[in-house]
């Protein structure tokens, strides 16, 4: 185990690799295996590249040997930022192949995050794109090399500006040591919407599983098409889209992005038949399948997820989009759930799956971790084969984040159905304490989105000398935009205690987003309380998806 991971208690090691769910057996070692069972057939298709499986076994072969020859092998980290291409993919299997770890930002992440990331990893290499969505990743990589000694390699997808062109890195196929499948393959970033992300250590055997148990579980077959719009390098559409899909030898399609006008043309020519959205690409799809004439008759199924879809939105998705709705909850951290096919409606609405292995352990707890009684919300504690025992050099944060006896304090707060499926009902932090009263932000805009007048909405906490916190809500409307007074008339017809109405209204043309597609209600907040005027979007980073005007209501 690499120095700073958190090994894995001998006993339960044994129980998971006796219950068959952790083989000896590598991830890419799984892609050969792959390869020699479905040779010809389509493993991968991302833009005018359309690989066999066989196909993409050699290119990462050869990617595997041009690395080994630059010096980059086994336990180095390699940081990976690259949109979604079929260079990416043969990437992280070479990598897989030689050892060497990749740490896997996203294409949002700016200097502030890559530096950290090649700091604390001690990274040999930074691999890029040269410029992508206007932004050239070449200036990014100089500055972030001149900071970081141990950064010896840059590999530009592209135009390499200076440094190496990753299209020059292959060589012949030679035999390289093999990798331990108890060892770390990759590093994932957690999925907090506050500070610099920490890094999750994942095993070649442990996140091989998750990926087969999400196969199983959603009943992924050869003849799997999945459509991965969202960023690869993100824990979701890598285990759910890559890795899923390749365990059944179904074929992997990649688009730049979630946008209809990306993605219909693509679902309409490749017969896309599985796909996985955020609540706010969803909106999207569904809106524009109201009079966009590509044919998506294929989608046999559509998983949303990231963060809760709530009730009203979820009813309207079958009949928009002509297919199942599956909803599904994960972290980078380990657990995973999703809908199983045969659940019913009710259940699907309202809750966010089942947890997809039968060893998943899961406890709902108090704040003393006391288990709640049944129904009942509490913090969602989690263990199981494929969920880590800790962050990557992180041993105060691990203390508090796990239990003595391996389970993960996820911060999440839900509560689970008689049937055993989870409903999340919002986060630890995320409540407002308004005059010593408590109130969870998520039961509040659950409420809202029940109104005709509003699309999307967030609820935060804003400082106030006398109650401690005041409640905003920042609303993106549907139509005519309504006021404070119509929200509180609303939500006390529909019974809600009148301490929970908000105190203030921004009405806003979208929600500011983490580079993991969730609200950022800390660029909420801070915004809110830079002004008491209407925000412009000159208040607004660039890091984040930020509403383009507010409007205070009055």
């Amino acid at each position: 185990m690499l120095d700073g991971c958190t090994p894995w208690p001998e006993e339960f090691a044994e129980r998971y690799r006796v219950a068959g769910h952790w083989r000896d057996e590598t991830l890419g070692e799984l892609l050969g295996r792959l390869a020699r069972t479905h040779s010809y057939k389509t493993a991968l298709v991302a833009g005018t590249d359309r690989w066999s499986y066989a196909e993409l076994d050699t290119r990462a072969d050869r990617l595997a040997a041009g690395l080994d020859w630059l010096g980059i092998g086994p336990g180095d980290r390699v940081v990976v930022q690259l949109p979604n291409t079929a260079e990416l993919v043969a990437l992280l299997f070479a990598l897989f192949r030689i050892g060497a770890q990749p740490v896997l930002a996203l294409p949002a992440h700016r200097s502030s995050e890559i530096t950290y990331f090649c700091e604390f990893t001690e990274a040999v290499a930074y691999v890029i794109p040269d410029v992508h969505m206007a932004f050239d990743y070449r200036e990014l990589a100089a500055d972030v090399a001149a900071r970081v000694p141990t950064l010896k390699h840059v590999l530009v997808a592209g135009d390499p500006g200076g440094f190496t062109a990753l299209g020059d890195v292959r060589g012949d196929p030679v035999d390289l040591p093999r990798p331990d499948p108890a060892e770390v393959a990759l590093f994932l970033l957690s999925g907090g919407t506050t500070g610099v992300p920490k890094l999750v250590p994942r095993a070649h055997q442990e996140w091989s599983y998750s990926g087969r148990a999400v196969a199983e579980a959603c009943d992924y077959g050869e003849e799997t098409v999945h459509l991965v719009s969202l960023p690869l390098t993100h824990n979701w559409p890598l285990t759910h889209g890559l890795l899923a899909t390749f365990h059944a030898g179904g074929t992997l399609v990649l688009a730049p992005g979630p946008s209809p006008d990306e993605t219909f043309p693509i679902i309409e020519r490749e017969r896309v038949t599985e796909t996985g959205l955020i609540p706010g690409a969803a909106l999207l799809w569904m809106e524009a399948a109201e009079w966009d004439e590509y044919d998506l008759s294929s989608l046999r199924r559509v998983t949303i997820g990231g963060t809760k879809l709530q009730p009203e939105l979820a009813r309207r998705v079958e009949p928009a989009l002509g297919c199942r709705l599956q909803q599904a909850f994960g972290m980078a951290e380990g657990l995973c759930g999703f809908h199983r096919w045969d659940d019913p409606e009710d259940v699907v609405l309202v809750s966010q799956g089942l947890p997809v292995s039968p060893d998943d352990e899961v406890r709902v707890v108090d704040e003393d971790d006391h288990d709640v009684p049944p129904g009942e919300v509490g913090q969602l504690l989690a263990r199981g084969p494929y969920t880590v025992r800790g962050y990557y050099r992180a041993p105060e944060h691990n203390d508090r984040t796990f239990t003595a006896d391996g389970f993960y304090r996820t911060g999440d707060l839900v509560r689970l159905l008689p049937s055993g499926h989870i409903v999340f009902e919002g986060r630890v932090k995320d409540q407002i304490n308004r005059g010593a009263e408590k109130i969870a932000a998520e039961e509040v805009e659950n409420q809202l989105l029940a109104h005709p007048g509003i699309r999307e909405v967030a609820l935060v906490g804003l400082p106030d000398e006398v109650l401690g916190e005041r409640i905003c809500a920042c609303v993106v409307p549907r139509g005519t935009p309504p006021t404070l007074a119509e929200l509180s008339l609303f939500l006390r017809g529909r019974g809600v205690a009148a301490f929970k109405f908000p105190d203030r209204l921004e009405i806003v043309h979208e929600l500011p987003l983490t580079p993991l597609g969730k609200v950022s209600k800390k660029t909420l907040t801070a915004l809110l309380i830079s002004s008491g005027a209407p925000l412009s979007s000159s208040l607004i980073g660039s890091g984040a998806a930020a509403p383009s005007s507010f409007v205070k209501d009055a």
